[in-house]
C-alpha cells in the first residue's frame, strides 16, 4: 500500500481508536471495536504497537473526570437550552461556580408564566432557592433513563427550583444568536399557519417539540425522521445559497468562502446546536479552509477529524444517539459513493446501503427499524432538499417583506396534499421490523453479514447475501426458541401493569396499564406533551422485547391506575382482544371504549370460571363471580398455573374479595403472588397471606406516593416472607424454567 493511500486512512483509524477509548469503561462494545482495529492494521502491516500505545494514553485520557459539585446553587444562568411546556420551565443551567445543572420550575399563575414567554431567557442569571433532587431511576432498560441523560450532559444533578429573582442579562455572541432564535420562533408563530408551523421551525432552527405525536409517528414508520433534523443536508443547501448569493453580489471567491466560515458557526448555535448540525458545519468549514490553503483535504478525512475533535472535547457526546446517527450516517453515504460508483441508479443503491448500515443502531436504540424507509427516502430526500426545505427558506426570508402570501397560497396546498400521502402511506401493513433490543452477539452478527452484503454488491457475489438473510432469521426465531415464561412487573409508578410472556412466545398477556389520574386544570396549565405511562413506560417494554401483538390486554377494574394507559397500548401495538371487570360505563373507560370500537378489538367481560389455555399454562378468572359495578373487590382475579409454577394477580382486591377466596384449595402455596391493592392496608390480611402462602410476593407502588404503600402494617404481615417491590427494585422481571424454579433478573 503506498504512502498517499495509507494517508487517507490515517484520521479515520485514529478516529476510529479515539471513539473505542472513549467508550471504553462503558461498554464491552469498546473491547471489540479495538481488536477488529488491531487485526486491520495487522492486515495493513501497520506499527500496532503506536496504535496500542495511542489507545492506553487516551483511555487514560477518558477515564479521568473531575467530580461534580453536589453543592446547592444560590445563582442560575439560563442556556439556550430550555423548555415550556404548560406550568412548567425546564432546561439546563448554569450556576456561580460554572457547574450546570437540569432545572425545573412550576409557574404559580399565568401572568408570571407569560413573563418567561414573551422574551428569550438565553443568558438570564437569577438568585435562586430549591432543592436537589433524588433522579429517578429509569422504569426499566428499555425506557427513558433521566440519570443517563443528566450524565450524558455532564449535569451535576436535577435542581427544583422554589423561588427566583432576576439579578441581570448577561451578554455575548451565544446569547445574542439565541435571541434572534427566539426571534425566528416567534416570528414564525405570528406569521406561519398553524399547520405550517412545526415544519418550518423544525427544518429552519432546529425546534421539533411542535410536531403532533400523530405526524411524529407517521414520519417514524416511514423512516424519514431525520429530515426534521438539521443536518449535512440543510447546511450544504444552506452554504450553496449563501455562496451563490455573495458571489452574485460581487463578492471575490475568496471572501465569499472566508464569510461562509463565520456564518456557518452562527447557524449551528441558531439552529439548537444539535451534534448533527455541527458535525455538518464543521466538515465544510475544514473543507472550505482546506480550499482556502490550496490543501486538498478529503470530505472522509474532514469528517474523521471532526470526530476525534468532537470527542476530546465532549467525550460524553458519543453516547449520545443524534451524535451516533449523524456520523454513522455521514461515513456509509461516503462509502457507498465509492463501492457504487459503477452501478447504475446509484442514488438508489445509496439509500439503501446508508438505511442498511444505520439499522443496528436504530434497532439498538428505538427496537424497531422502517423497512419502508429504503424507498420512502429515495422519494422523500430530493423532495424535501429541492422543495419543502427551499420554500420554507423563501417564505421566512419574504415573510420579513410581507411579500409571502402568494407563495403561501400556492404552497399550503400542496403541503395538506403531502400530508395526506405520508398519513395514508403510514397506515400500510408491514412497514416495521421490530425484533426488539438485540444481545451484543446479535448485533455484532448483523452488522458483519451487512458488510458482506456490501461485498456481495461489489463483487457480484450473491452467496454473500446468505449469512444476511439466515442472521434476520436467527434474530426473527429467537423469541420462539425460548422455554422459559418470564413475568415482568412494570414499575408504572403508583399503578399496575404486569407483563406475562408464555414459553416458546405462546402468548402474550398484559394485565393493567398502569396510568395517570388527570384532573381539570386551567387551559394555561396543561402540556402539549403530558407524560402518558402507556406510551412511555409499557409500550417501550413491549417494543424493547420484540413484542409485536398482544393476544389478551386484561384490565383488572376501572381505575385510572389500571387503565387509563391502555388506549395508548392499543395504538401502538396489536390487541387480538380486551377483558374487563363491570363498570365499561364509567368515565375512566371512555377512551378505552372508543378505541376498542374503533379497531374493533374483540371485547368480553369476563367472571369465575372462564379460562384461557394456551400449551402447558392455563390462566384462570377465580373473581368475581357475579356481575358488578367494577369496584376495587370486583376486581378480575387472574391465576396462571401449569404443573411446576402457580401466580395469583389481585387487582385491587381487598379483604372482602380476599375472603371469597379462602376456600378455593388451588390458590394456596403460591409461587408468586402480586399483592392486593399497591399494599394498601385494607388488603393483604393475615388469613390470606397464610392460605396461598406466597414463595415470592411482589407489591407495585409509587416512589413516595402519598398512600405510603405498601403500609407497614401489611409489610409486618409478610413478615419472613420473600417480598419485592417496584418503587425500590423498578420493573421486576422473573424467569421460570420448565422445572418451576424462579430466576430473579
Amino acid at each position: 500500500m503506498g504512502k498517499r493511500q495509507q494517508g487517507d486512512f490515517l484520521l479515520i483509524e485514529i478516529a476510529i481508536i479515539v471513539g473505542s477509548a472513549a467508550l471504553w469503561q462503558w461498554t464491552m462494545y469498546a473491547s471489540v471495536i479495538q481488536i477488529g482495529v488491531l487485526v486491520w492494521l495487522y492486515y495493513k502491516r501497520r506499527p500496532i504497537v503506536y496504535y496500542i500505545g495511542l489507545s492506553l494514553i487516551l483511555t487514560i485520557y477518558f477515564t479521568y473526570e473531575a467530580p461534580l459539585q453536589q453543592v446547592p446553587p444560590q445563582q442560575l444562568t439560563i442556556s439556550h437550552h430550555y423548555k415550556i411546556d404548560g406550568d412548567r420551565l425546564k432546561g439546563f443551567m448554569w450556576d456561580e461556580n460554572h457547574a450546570k445543572w437540569y432545572v425545573s420550575y412550576q409557574f404559580q399563575s399565568e401572568d408570571e408564566k407569560n413573563q418567561f414567554t414573551s422574551q428569550s431567557l438565553a443568558g438570564k442569571q437569577f438568585i435562586v432557592t430549591g432543592t436537589i433532587q433524588e433522579i429517578p431511576p429509569a422504569a426499566h432498560q428499555y425506557s427513558f433513563s433521566m440519570p443517563n441523560y443528566l450524565w450524558q450532559n455532564k449535569a451535576s444533578g436535577f435542581f427544583e427550583v422554589t423561588t427566583w429573582q432576576y439579578v441581570k442579562q448577561h451578554s455575548s455572541w451565544q446569547v445574542w444568536l439565541a435571541q434572534r432564535r427566539f426571534a425566528i420562533q416567534q416570528h414564525i408563530e405570528a406569521v406561519f399557519p398553524q399547520r405550517l408551523q412545526a415544519e418550518a421551525k423544525a427544518l429552519l432552527i432546529g425546534m421539533r417539540d411542535g410536531v403532533d405525536d400523530t405526524m411524529t409517528r407517521a414520519y417514524q414508520v416511514l423512516g424519514i425522521t431525520h429530515l426534521f433534523a438539521i443536518s449535512g443536508l440543510h447546511v450544504g443547501l444552506l452554504s450553496y445559497l449563501f455562496y451563490m448569493v455573495l458571489i452574485r453580489l460581487g463578492v471575490r471567491r475568496e471572501w465569499a468562502s472566508i464569510l461562509l466560515l463565520i456564518i456557518l458557526p452562527c447557524y449551528a448555535i441558531l439552529a439548537g446546536g444539535a451534534p448533527s448540525v455541527w458535525r455538518a458545519v464543521m466538515v465544510s468549514c475544514l473543507v472550505i479552509l482546506s480550499a482556502l490553503m490550496k490543501r486538498r483535504l478529503r470530505v472522509e478525512n474532514a469528517l474523521a477529524l471532526t470526530f476525534i475533535c468532537f470527542v476530546m472535547v465532549f467525550p460524553r457526546s458519543i453516547f449520545q444517539i443524534g451524535f451516533q446517527l449523524s456520523y454513522l450516517a455521514t461515513f456509509s453515504i461516503l462509502y457507498s459513493q465509492k463501492i457504487l460508483r459503477h452501478v447504475r441508479f446509484p442514488a438508489i443503491y445509496i439509500t439503501i446501503v446508508t438505511q442498511m448500515m444505520v439499522s443496528p443502531l436504530l434497532i439498538h436504540h428505538f427496537y424497531e427499524v422502517s423497512l419502508s424507509s429504503f424507498f420512502t427516502n429515495i422519494l422523500f430526500v430530493p423532495l424535501f432538499a429541492w422543495v419543502v426545505l427551499p420554500i420554507n427558506l423563501l417564505l421566512l426570508f419574504t415573510s420579513y417583506f410581507s411579500l409571502h402570501t402568494w407563495l403561501l397560497w400556492l404552497y399550503a396546498p400542496f403541503r395538506d396534499l403531502l400530508t395526506t400521502i405520508i398519513l395514508w402511506l403510514k397506515d400500510v401493513p408491514f412497514q416495521l421490523w421490530q425484533p426488539g433490543q438485540l444481545p451484543i452477539w446479535q448485533s455484532l452478527l448483523l452488522l458483519i453479514t451487512i458488510m458482506l452484503s456490501f461485498i456481495a454488491l461489489e463483487t457480484k457475489r450473491p452467496r454473500l447475501y446468505f449469512p444476511f438473510i439466515i442472521t434476520i432469521l436467527i434474530i426473527q426465531l429467537s423469541p420462539y426458541w425460548d422455554s422459559r415464561l418470564k413475568i415482568s412487573y412494570i414499575d408504572v409508578g403508583q399503578g399496575d401493569s404486569t407483563l406475562i410472556e408464555l414459553p416458546y412466545r405462546q402468548g402474550v398477556y398484559v394485565i393493567d396499564s398502569g396510568g395517570v389520574l388527570r384532573f381539570g386544570n386551567e387551559a394555561w396549565r396543561e402540556r402539549k406533551q403530558p407524560f402518558e405511562v402507556g406510551r412511555q413506560i409499557v409500550v417501550p417494554l413491549l417494543k424493547g422485547k420484540g413484542i409485536t401483538k398482544i393476544d389478551t390486554l386484561i384490565l383488572t377494574h376501572p381505575d385510572a391506575d389500571h387503565v387509563e394507559g391502555a388506549e395508548e397500548i392499543m395504538q401502538e401495538v396489536k390487541v387480538k382482544e380486551v377483558h374487563v371487570t363491570g363498570g365499561t360505563a364509567k368515565p375512566v373507560m371512555a377512551d378505552v371504549v372508543a378505541e376498542v370500537k374503533k379497531q374493533q378489538i374483540p371485547f368480553y367481560v369476563k367472571r369465575r370460571g372462564d379460562v384461557l389455555r394456551t400449551g402447558d399454562y392455563s390462566l384462570y378468572y377465580v373473581s368475581p363471580t357475579i356481575a358488578n359495578e367494577g369496584k376495587n373487590n370486583d376486581s378480575l382475579v387472574v391465576y396462571l398455573h401449569s404443573q411446576q409454577f402457580t401466580a395469583l394477580f389481585t387487582g385491587d382486591l381487598e379483604a372482602e374479595g380476599e375472603e371469597s377466596l379462602l376456600q378455593d384449595a388451588q390458590l394456596q402455596n403460591l409461587s408468586i403472588l402480586k399483592a392486593g391493592h399497591h399494599g394498601s392496608k385494607t388488603s393483604s390480611t393475615a388469613a390470606f397471606i397464610a392460605h396461598t402462602n406466597p414463595k415470592l410476593t411482589i407489591f407495585s407502588a409509587g416512589r413516595n406516593n402519598r398512600y405510603g404503600h405498601p403500609h407497614p402494617e401489611v409489610l409486618a404481615r409478610f413478615e419472613g416472607h420473600h417480598i419485592l417491590n417496584t418503587a425500590q427494585q423498578g420493573t421486576i422481571e422473573v424467569h421460570v424454567t420448565r422445572q418451576g424454579n424462579i430466576i430473579l433478573q
